[in-house]
């Protein structure tokens, strides 16, 4: 993980927080983590922060680099920095008349909700609960923060599963007759910390540990095992998170939301996650601990009386429960935003009146909200425009572009809950997560379906096209992580009955099994029976102007794939400034000229070839000149046909008897043409400029196709249009001038039967490594070079795309590859051929073109790179346009790539 550090001893690994001073700052993240970070903050603006101290990412470094061992020096730095909260709070660790009791929490540098672990109450044993009873005056207080600080700790520190106590904890229920906690009295909790204490040396084989600063370093050390637990690596890759970066622990004095009915806790986000209305929006519970809400055990209240109203609750809103608290916690939001000058996520506790603030970081939104929260901040004049366009996560764009219920179509709802992250979704039900992974991985569209999700979950839930529990709010983890995924999620579906055992779920007399399909409306919460149509988004207001913003920085130009007109079309309202890439084989297959591409392939002279040829001409021209006059004189670049011809012929016996009717030939003929085309290797076979050698009239067809409407076009509209020509497959310099006489010469002829002046260019795509290392001497013909960097990967790393699923994910997981190269530009290998291409194409021809065309076009990391490689555009499918198009701003802006 990490070089060996043992010998350094001169470094800080504990830096203390609380009483209005603080050793840390907010920009100390990496080495203090995203929440130890702000709680330094936080305590130096002066708000009411329990006080502690963190202990630094570079401990938890260390520890990995050295067998699991800490600093010699840091037992000392953590005494001495405990010794400084129990003057401040005025208890002492350990002491069995009025303890000091803290909470034990992990914080990266990035925000990872529900991946670390968290330890509450620790401190606790059989003679301190016995103080705290007396300090606090309450026994029934003290025993049940005693029995959740042994559950908790047993899970995280001792690995003790939950299940164990849970069932305790219900058969004593039952044994009293009761249904809820609160009906617990303290006799009750006394009995049942005895019955927990055994489970754990049942499970154990050892006693629970009865030693405070035992279990302060069983607590922090389980902190730092835990950055490499199974869901915390999941939630890392899923994120690209980097492994080196560590946790920091931080020790925290505990303050108390469950003390009585003058206690709360709760979570807020100083603006709606959701929509990004200028909105306190939050949740809290009475008499309760932190992780009651956030766990979705007990379905929590609104903390304003507008988000009660809302949402149609009948519960309290903080705003009338605590006015005064709730006045101070308003004060505290209107701080952190102009301090933070973003949405911020705050964690809070109300020990007997009192507000305490126990985390703020930036809040996780969805698109929709970053949008809107930048483009407000700007007007507010919080942020700059620049900034505004550095905010936002292009990838996240990505939850904008695509599809939401169709309002006119009819639906079942069998149920609602809370609209927790939006986007509509529908697949089928399945109620674990592995079955959601197993589902999506056979290529169905899954629900996943959870009473709650937990950290465990985080694979399913990545693989799911959205998630329903039927508990939780919306800062439940299910809300929390669906959102960041830009997945849709419907939580606390309380009427919902959700069997996992039995695959069924059920609501008033409606039962869904396993196997069927639901659609959920994660912007309304609503949960309906069966598929639901869908519609495409409208893209306006504060997309549209960040989007301008955008455009005024950006460098790079931003072309799409397209061929049809509908994806033409999608284009141009996404601000494609042109197409990188019009695939005429797509056009190929289309209704009856597929007959006639096919009687070419058959064909076995020069002669019935151009007889075939001269049916697909005109239908090809046709296609040219819609999306000419879509494109409006914008760059349209048309790749010349590039798959081998055997893709066009029939693969089935069924087919080949269908298409011998067809074209009134014998069957035999086309089984016998089809074995001839056959090849092993078909990707590095008979294809791309290779068919143009062998079949020139091809090529000539698709030219004179594509002047005739050129001359079209420009005769009717009277603009120029200027198609760019790309030779696919090029290896030698020989290959493409052979092919470029043949588009000259056709362009000269139609040239002058039309009266017409053509401008073109004609170029090539670099999808071979021998071309990139020739290029200078291919620019000598090529006006144009764009990279098909999805052959160049291939071919680069001697992979095949369709193949190397099965065996990418393993070379992820062992560090031989950081991410999957067919998704993300691999910089350091097909990234060095570019700028080599880049490097000497331009030695050769100054003016050379310069664009990449494969899907790496829509990637924000591969964007970033083709910025600084100073290609003159990217293109990508139409969908991801607006994506690049953000992610080549702030490459322009020269500041990181946003990724979350």
């Amino acid at each position: 993980m990490a070089k060996d550090t043992a010998q350094k001893t001169d470094e800080k690994w504990v830096y203390s927080f609380g009483s209005g001073k603080a050793e840390g700052r907010a920009d100390m993240r990496n080495l203090l983590g995203g929440k130890g970070a702000n709680l330094a903050e936080m305590s130096s603006l002066g708000l009411p922060v329990p006080p502690g101290f963190t202990v630094t990412t570079d401990v938890c470094t260390y520890y990995y680099a050295n067998k699991e061992n800490y600093p010699p020096e840091l037992k000392d730095e953590v005494e001495k920095a405990l010794d400084a909260v129990e003057k401040i709070v005025g208890t002492k660790f350990g002491d069995a008349n009025n303890p000091l009791l803290v909470s034990v929490r992990s914080g990266a540098r990035a925000s990872m909700p529900g991946m670390m672990d968290t330890v509450l109450n620790l401190g606790l044993n059989d003679r301190t609960v016995l103080g705290l009873a007396k300090s606090s005056g309450d026994d029934r207080f003290a025993w049940d923060s005693y029995r959740r600080f042994i559950q908790m700790y047993s899970n995280v520190v001792l690995d003790v599963a939950h299940h164990y106590f849970e069932e305790a904890l219900e058969l004593r229920k039952e044994d009293l007759g009761v249904h809820m906690d609160t009906d617990l009295k303290s006799d009750d909790w006394r009995s049942v910390v005895g019955e927990y204490k055994k489970i754990v040396e049942k499970r154990t084989g050892r006693a629970f540990p009865q030693e405070p600063r035992e279990q302060l370093w069983g607590a922090i050390g389980a902190v730092f095992g835990s950055w490499m637990n199974q869901r915390a690596i999941t939630y890392r890759r899923l994120h690209s998170i980097p492994e080196s970066w560590g946790t920091a622990v931080n020790v925290q004095a505990m303050v108390f939301g469950n003390m009585g009915d003058d206690c709360a806790t709760g979570v807020a986000f100083t603006r709606d996650p959701s929509t990004g209305t200028n909105l306190f929006y939050g949740e809290y519970l009475v008499n309760a601990q932190g992780e009651d809400v956030v766990a979705g055990i007990r379905t929590p209240q609104h903390l304003t009386i507008e988000g009660k109203t809302a949402q149609k609750s009948d519960a309290p809103a903080m705003e009338e429960v605590m006015p005064e608290v709730f006045g101070q916690l308003a004060k505290v939001r209107e701080t952190l935003e102009k301090h933070y000058r973003d949405m911020q996520d705050i964690e809070f506790t109300v020990q007997r009146g009192k507000l305490y603030m126990l985390q703020t970081r930036n809040g996780k939104r969805t698109a929709k909200a970053a949008l809107k929260i930048a483009v407000d901040m700007v007007r507010e004049g919080l942020i700059d425009k620049k900034q505004a366009v550095e905010r936002i996560v292009p990838s996240s764009l990505d939850q904008l572009l695509h599809p939401t219920l169709d309002p006119k179509a009819s639906r079942k709802v069998i149920a609602k809950g809370l609209p927790a992250s939006p986007g509509a979704a529908s697949g089928k039900v399945v109620f674990s997560a592995d079955e959601a992974e197993k589902q999506a991985r056979a290529g169905e569209k899954v629900i996943l379906v959870r009473r709650e999700t937990s950290p465990e979950d985080i694979h399913g839930m990545h693989a799911a096209e959205g998630i329903l529990t039927s508990t939780g709010g919306m800062t439940s983890h299910a809300a929390v992580v669906a959102r960041g995924m830009g997945k849709p999620c419907v939580a606390g579906a309380g009427d919902v009955r959700i069997d996992g055992k039995a695959g069924t779920l059920s609501v008033r007399g409606t039962t869904v099994k396993t196997g069927e399909q639901i659609t959920l409306d994660g912007s309304t919460g609503e949960i309906m029976l069966g598929v639901v149509p869908t519609v495409q988004p409208e893209l306006s207001g504060d997309f549209a102007e960040l989007m301008v913003w955008a455009d005024e920085v950006r460098r790079l130009g931003i072309r799409a794939n397209a061929e049809t007109p509908a994806d033409a079309a999608q284009a141009r309202k996404f601000g494609a400034e042109g197409i990188g890439l019009c695939r005429t084989e797509h056009m190929f297959f289309e209704g009856d000229r597929i007959v006639a591409v096919r009687q070419m392939i058959l064909a076995d002279d020069e002669k019935s070839r151009r007889t075939a040829l001269a049916k697909i001409q005109p239908m090809q021209a046709r296609d040219f000149v819609e999306l000419f006059e879509i494109m409006a004189g914008l760059p349209v670049t048309i790749r010349l046909l590039d798959p081998p011809l055997h893709e066009f012929l029939p693969k089935t016996d069924a087919d080949m008897a269908q298409v011998a009717k067809d074209l009134g030939v014998d069957v035999k003929e086309i089984e016998a043409r089809a074995h001839k085309l056959h090849e092993f290797n078909p990707m590095l076979g008979h294809r791309g400029v290779r068919l143009g050698i062998s079949y020139p009239e091809i090529y000539e067809m698709q030219a004179r196709a594509i002047f005739e409407a050129v001359a079209e076009v420009q005769k009717k509209n009277g603009k120029t249009v200027t198609p760019e020509i790309m030779i696919p497959l090029v290896a030698t310099k020989k290959e493409l001038d052979l092919m470029k006489a043949v588009v000259d010469q056709v362009a000269s002829e139609v040239s002058q039967m039309s009266g017409q002046t053509l401008e073109y260019m004609v170029g090539t795509m670099i999808e071979l490594p021998r071309a990139a290392l020739r290029a200078a001497e291919i620019a000598e013909t090529a006006e144009f070079f764009s990279f098909g960097t999805n052959d160049l990967t291939q071919t680069t790393f001697g992979l095949s795309r369709d193949d190397s699923a099965s065996f990418l994910e393993k070379y992820q997981q062992k560090g031989i590859l950081e991410h999957d190269p067919f998704a993300s530009l691999d910089i350091e290998g097909v990234g060095e051929l570019i700028e080599i291409a880049r490097e000497r194409g331009r030695r050769t021809r100054n003016s050379l073109k310069l664009g990449i065309c494969g899907e790496h076009g829509g990637d924000p990391a591969s964007v970033f790179f083709c910025h600084k490689a100073g290609l003159d555009y990217v293109s990508c499918s139409p969908f991801r346009v607006p994506i690049a198009r953000l992610a080549a701003a702030q490459a322009a802006l020269g500041g990181a790539l946003k990724t979350e």
